[in-house]
């Protein structure tokens, strides 16, 4: 029943003139039904599975005087607060997680109100369920004891489950995981466990069974998805053993000897059987069936047999003796029995050793010859070895034991009765190795192994082995680094390689051949493995620096192997400097540098490394300073204008020549000079300028003292206009003709690049040539593959820009043409091959050297780093090579 609380304000009277009150009606809510989500949440319910979050109703109600509606909505205090409402709208959020197994109904306070007045009322919210509950086992896991002779289909526990959930998800049924393979089923319903019809519980095969049983729902939605909830746990059956299995022996076949020397009443042999019910194991009584012919006896309750009489009146040499062990009952009562038989075998005394024979009769040696890696497993048929001792019974049976190098060898059989053929089978066929040993040295012991004497006897196997080519050449490093002059004449010796192979004979001879890109230049002696350069080869580290390829090893029968060599070429100083022409001219402005280039060009530092020097200077020799390093030429200090320069040479031309020279650091070094013409300039002062305006004299006129203009003016300062079209006219002509300069001095420097920023060569680094290391003892697809060095070769770019200041060289890009390659046969050689390359020195002084020809320059550390970098790239690839 709904609880209405109406507040009603008071009224208001009007002293002044009378008046009447207007009555005010409480706001209300719609009432629009338990499957309406717009209302007064009469019978409003929500599922337990709903996000937290959710706007799940909408509060509606209205006020007769059409006033604003507020809403409200609280809890008894001390519950939990599972909804927030939009006091404005309506609308009314879930802010707690709703579980229906711990609360299946909230009652909640609402209210409505105009501000006037305000009703309350206090609704349930039903909560209804989801499948969000697993079913649990009441009574599992647990243990249970069941008699192995329990009937088939006989039930043996119950299981109980529990699912919190209503409808289908509070549902359930029972499974087994393994039914199919199981000796247990259960029902699906009430979760009966029984044991499968046509099944038995057998003690002796399985004491222990674990049954997992598996317990589902009927399933239900939860969170909009349709859900089977499970759970599973172990039932262990424990099997009690029942008195149904009859006794067993244990340790059969049973054999007893009786001795030349036993005494009567010593102990032959003793049996022994168990109960086949382990759980609970009746004693044995043991006793004789037949064939002991009153001459031996045994003990009922141990089952020891011993001799009643001398051994001298045994009539027989064996014995056949049947034995009975039967289970006795508590009361004393023979139950069920086994039956065994015991053979008892009379010797004689162990008088003989074992001994070993031959196809002659004794023998203690045997050789044999054979080649080395026979097959594993196989037979060494040469050696024919018969083994025998003459004693009888225990007296005649011992082992067989093979000693010595390691295990390569097995001796069948390893126990022996009397006599056997000797059988010898490899065991290890990779240690059977001729470079290991030429032969093998055994000893073959036979040893007696019950008697008291322990004789033994001793045989001598030697095997004598034979080669085979079972190995290929082996290099003694996986690389060869070498390294030659580039002055090297033909046939220069390089590196020297060495392979060996252990087998004897043609087998390990060893021929050298070499492959690969970079082969071509040298060649190999087959027999001594020493690397020579080809006799027509002409080594130059301008042009390639780095080699490699491969040297293969081979036998007799083609086993190969293959080695790594790489050959650098040493750059040596054997070029000059060279300047771009012999006489070179630049235009120089006060202040800013000129710059001269020469090209050196040998690979390496510091043969390719310049410096540059002012030889002579006309017609001063006190007025340039040159950066030796950079080539750039510039005035001195203290010349800041040309007014210095024309004081100390007294003349007013600026045109100067300069004998420069460019030196190399080599060992020995080279230099070449050239002649540097240097036209000196400054800003461009207007002389036009000054010549008209009387600056200079002209000899028999009569001067005034401002000049012609000054003249000029004199005369004709009564006639303003005609002054002002005179200078009018000078200034156009000091335009024209500063124009006219302008234009020649610009296609001037056009043409020469005169009077412009200083320029810099920038050279981009050549690619440095790195070792290409590759594993040469891979796999190849192809024989062929094994042969091919890949190598990529790389011109640099040399981009020259002008940026630096009257330097006459264009901005250009150069593409140097690729170096050239050895042809793939060598050439004849010419009939007045030099044995040793001539260098030819150029002069130091005073003397200018052709252009050279084009060749990127090259930016290259020294020789030693470089190979140092290099052996270090080696040993970090064999390293990780190395590696597993």
């Amino acid at each position: 029943m709904k609880n209405v609380e109406i507040l009603h304000l008071p009224l208001l009277f009007l002293f002044a003139q009378p008046c009447f009150a207007q009555a005010d009606f409480a706001p209300y809510f719609y009432d629009n039904g338990p499957d309406s989500n717009n209302g007064n949440l009469a019978l409003f319910s929500l599922s337990e599975d709903t996000p937290v979050g959710t706007q799940i109703y909408h509060l509606n109600g209205t006020d007769p005087e059409g006033q604003e509606v507020r809403y409200g909505l609280s809890f008894d205090p001390g519950l939990k607060e599972y909804f927030r409402i939009d006091p404005k709208s309506g609308n009314i959020t879930l802010v707690e997680k709703l579980d229906r197994e711990k609360e299946d109904s909230i009652d909640v306070i609402i209210s409505i109100t105009d501000g006037r007045s305000k009703v309350v009322e206090r609704v349930t919210i039903f909560v209804t369920d989801a499948n969000d509950e697993r079913p649990e086992f009441q009574n599992l896991p647990a243990i249970i004891d069941v008699v192995e002779t329990t009937e088939s289909g006989s039930s043996i526990y119950k299981v109980e489950a529990l699912d919190r959930d209503t409808g289908s998800g509070g549902s359930f049924t029972f499974h087994l995981q393994t039914s199919q393979q199981s000796l247990f089923a259960i029902d699906i319903h009430s979760g009966v466990l029984r044991i499968k019809s046509g099944e038995m519980l057998d003690y002796e095969k399985t004491k222990t069974h674990f049954v997992a049983v598996i317990v589902k729902d009927g399933g239900g939605n939860f969170n909009g998805k349709e859900q089977v909830q499970s759970s599973s746990a172990t039932l262990t059956v424990n099997v009690i053993d029942a008195q149904d299995t009859p006794p067993s022996f244990i340790g059969t076949p049973y054999f007893g000897y009786v001795y030349e020397i036993s005494l009567p009443g010593s102990d032959i042999f003793t049996v022994t059987a168990i109960d086949g019910d382990v759980g609970n194991p009746n004693p044995i009584h043991y006793s004789f069936v037949e064939g002991d012919d009153g001459v031996f006896g045994i003990n009922q309750t141990s089952g020891c047999i011993s001799l009643l009489t001398p051994p001298i009146s045994l009539k027989r040499e064996i014995f056949n003796i049947k034995v009975r062990a039967s289970e006795v009952s508590p009361e004393g009562k023979l139950l069920d029995y086994e039956l065994t038989t015991v053979v008892i075998r009379v010797v004689d005394l162990n008088n003989n050793p074992p001994t070993f024979y031959g196809d002659k009769g004794p023998q203690n040696k045997f050789e044999l010859t054979m080649y080395e890696h026979p097959p594993e497993g196989e037979i060494l048929r040469g050696l024919k070895i018969i083994v025998n001792d003459s004693d009888q019974g225990a007296n005649a049976k011992f082992n067989l034991r093979l000693t010595g190098p390691g295990r390569m060898l097995r001796v069948v059989p390893q126990t022996v009765l009397n006599e056997a053929q000797v059988t010898i089978l490899v065991e290890d066929s990779a240690a059977m190795d001729y470079e290991r040993h030429h032969f093998l040295t055994y000893k073959l012991l036979a040893v007696e192994i019950d008697t008291p004497e322990r004789f033994s006897a001793t045989a001598e196997i030697v095997i004598h082995l034979l080669d085979t080519n079972d190995n290929a050449p082996k290099f003694s490093s996986d690389y060869y680094i070498a390294r030659i002059p580039e002055n090297s004449p033909g046939s220069s010796n390089v590196v020297s390689v060495t392979a060996a192979d252990p087998d004897s004979g043609p087998w390990g001879e060893v021929r050298y051949s070499i492959y690969g890109s970079g082969a071509e230049l040298f060649f190999i002696e087959p027999e001594s493995g020493i690397i020579y350069t080809q006799p027509w080869a002409s080594l130059d580290a301008e042009v390639r620096s780095k080699y490699n390829f491969y040297v293969k090893a081979e036998d007799a029968e083609g086993k190969y192997s293959l080695a790594e060599v790489f050959v650098t070429v040493l750059d040596l100083n054997d070029h000059p400097p060279a300047f771009n022409n012999n006489v070179l001219e630049k235009t120089m402005v006060i202040g800013a540098p000129v710059k001269i280039e020469a090209v050196d060009d040998d690979a390496e530092v510091p043969n390719n490394v310049i410096e540059y020097a002012i030889m002579k200077a006309e017609p001063d020799n006190n007025i340039f300073d040159i950066n030796s390093d950079t080539g750039e030429i510039q005035l001195k200090s203290y010349i800041k204008s040309m007014a210095i320069i024309q004081n100390i040479t007294k003349k007013r031309d600026c045109t100067w020549s300069l004998v420069v020279q460019a030196r190399d650091r080599g060992q020995p070094s080279f230099s070449t000079t050239a002649v540097v013409k240097i036209d000196i300039t400054e800003a461009i002062k207007s002389r036009f300028v000054s010549y008209f305006l009387g600056l200079r004299k002209r000899p028999g006129a009569t001067q005034h003292k401002g000049g012609p203009l000054g003249s000029l003016l004199m005369q004709n300062r009564n006639k303003p206009m005609q002054i002002i079209g005179v200078l009018a006219g000078i200034i156009s002509l000091m335009v024209v003709i500063t124009v006219i300069i302008s234009t020649a001095t610009f296609m001037r420097n056009k043409k020469s690049n005169r009077i412009l920023p200083n320029r810099r060569v920038r050279r981009r680094a050549q690619k440095k040539h790195t070792w290409n290391f590759k594993n040469p003892f891979r796999t190849l697809e192809t024989p062929k593959e094994g042969f091919v060095v890949e190598e990529e070769v790389r011109e640099p770019k040399v981009i020259v820009e002008n940026v630096n200041c009257n330097n006459n060289v264009s901005n250009v890009v150069r593409h140097w043409p690729l170096p050239p390659c050895a042809p793939s046969l060598p050439p004849p050689p010419p009939l007045n091959m030099p044995i040793q390359r001539q260098w030819a020195v150029p002069t130091v002084s005073a003397t200018v050297a052709s252009k050279p020809r084009k060749k990127p320059v090259t930016d290259r550390r020294d020789t030693v780093n470089k190979e140092l970098v290099s052996e270090l790239k080696m040993r970090l690839e064999q390293k990780r090579r190395a590696m597993p």
